[in-house]
C-alpha cells in the first residue's frame, strides 16, 4: 500500500506542477483588468483579441494562418514492459501581434515567456497508417522520419496549437505605456501597453478557455 501511495503521489506532484497546470492556475487565479485601467510599472492580467500586424505566420501542420504556434511531436517507445511518449520535436514560433482590448492595445515583448496554447489538431501514424506528405516534410526539415527500422512505421502523435487572428488569448506581466513607434510597430496605433517579464517573474500566456473567463478586475499578486 505505502508504494502504492507513493506512486499515486509522484503522479499527482508531476500533474500539478507540470508546465500547462502551473500556466492555467496562474492565469485563472488572476481577475483581468481593462488595458485602459493599467498604470505603466504595475504587474497585472490583461485579455484581449489576437490582432496580428503583417504578414501572419502558417502553421506547419495544418497550414493555418496564425500569430503563434506550438508543434509537439512525440514518438511511441518501449522499455521492457512499459511504453512511455519520447519528444522528437517542439517548437514554438512568435510572429508580430497585438492584443485588442476595446480601442486599447498590448504588445507582448519578451524573452521569457511561458505559454500554453490549446492543441487543437492532433495527428497520428504508425501501424498501417502513413505519415500524410506534410507530417513527413516537416519531420524531415527537423531531422526525424516516419519510418524506423526496414521501412516500418513509427508510432508517433503530431500536436499542434495555434494563436489566431481575433482569438482570446489572457496574458500576465509588466506593463509600461509608449508610442507604437518605439517597439518598431505602426505608427497609427498610437499609445500601446508594452508587456514585459521581470526578473523575479516571466511572462504567462495562454488562450485555454478557462483563462480567458474573468475580466474587470485588478488581479491581486
Amino acid at each position: 500500500m505505502a508504494i502504492i501511495a507513493t506512486i499515486l503521489m509522484i503522479i499527482l506532484f508531476a500533474f500539478y506542477f507540470n508546465k500547462r497546470q502551473t500556466i492555467k492556475r496562474k492565469l485563472k487565479k488572476a481577475i483581468a483588468k481593462n488595458i485602459s485601467d493599467f498604470h505603466s510599472g504595475e504587474i497585472a492580467k490583461i485579455v484581449g483579441k489576437v490582432e496580428i500586424i503583417g504578414e501572419p505566420l502558417l502553421s506547419p501542420l495544418s497550414n493555418r494562418e496564425c500569430a503563434y504556434y506550438h508543434v509537439l511531436i512525440e514518438r511511441k517507445v518501449s522499455s521492457g514492459r512499459s511504453t512511455h511518449w519520447k519528444i522528437l520535436i517542439e517548437e514554438e514560433i512568435a510572429g508580430r501581434f497585438l492584443i485588442k482590448d476595446g480601442r486599447h492595445f498590448a504588445y507582448v515583448n519578451g524573452k521569457i515567456v511561458k505559454s500554453y496554447i490549446v492543441q487543437d489538431r492532433i495527428y497520428r501514424s504508425g501501424f498501417l497508417k502513413d505519415a500524410t506528405d506534410n507530417l513527413e516534410k516537416y519531420l524531415l526539415s527537423h531531422g526525424e522520419t516516419s519510418e524506423g527500422i526496414l521501412g516500418l512505421n513509427k508510432t508517433i502523435r503530431y500536436k499542434e496549437g495555434v494563436l489566431e487572428n481575433g482569438e482570446m488569448i489572457a496574458v500576465i506581466g509588466k506593463g509600461e505605456w509608449k508610442n507604437a513607434g518605439q517597439e518598431n510597430l505602426p505608427e497609427h496605433y498610437g499609445r500601446i501597453l508594452t508587456i514585459t517579464s521581470t526578473d523575479d517573474q516571466p511572462i504567462y500566456l495562454s488562450d485555454d478557455p478557462d483563462t480567458v473567463a474573468n475580466k474587470n478586475n485588478q488581479i491581486q499578486l
